[in-house]
């Protein structure tokens, strides 16, 4: 089922298309509100905003893909960033982040089946001295270890 068969939610994305067509922005602002619209932007959506805007589709999903702010799926209950900075990388992120996938069955840029986490590898989270470092929502974990994981989203499975 396409996003898009919610009318009202498409004649809101339309307003918005119509008052940014051919300004400077567009594509970023339409993206913007198709995000909080639908919650993600699907490629359907990037294609009725193409056409809508008078613009090719790899352009909207050039803004689409380059900004970590838009999601192209659906997006977990929990939103898990573990932060593959210089800092974070060096003491040991990347073993962190592959903790989770191996806990979780996902891999970043996704969404587990269950729909409750979606898993993001991240550049800085401007935690440096906590390195390495995840948040979970607006939750902030430092000084990980593989080890901590599971802990930490047992917490989370049982909300």
């Amino acid at each position: 089922m396409s996003v898009l068969e919610n009318k009202d939610k498409l004649q809101r994305l339309d307003e918005v298309i119509a008052a940014n067509k051919g300004s400077r922005g567009a594509v970023m602002r339409t993206l913007q509100a198709a995000q909080e619209i639908f919650e993600h932007v699907p490629k359907d959506v990037q294609i009725h905003i193409a056409k809508g805007l008078g613009v090719t589709l790899s352009e909207v999903y050039g803004v689409a893909t380059f900004y970590s702010q838009f999601s192209l799926e659906p997006r977990g209950q929990f939103v898990i960033g573990v932060c593959l900075g210089t800092a974070c990388y060096v003491k040991g992120s990347k073993n962190v982040l592959e903790r989770i996938e191996s806990e979780l069955d996902v891999q970043p840029g996704h969404t587990t089946k269950d729909q409750r986490f979606t898993l993001r590898d991240t550049r800085c989270l401007g935690a440096c001295g906590l390195a390495p470092v995840m948040m979970i929502n607006d939750d902030v974990y430092g000084r990980l270890v593989p080890d901590d994981v599971p802990g930490i989203l047992d917490k989370y499975r049982a909300m």
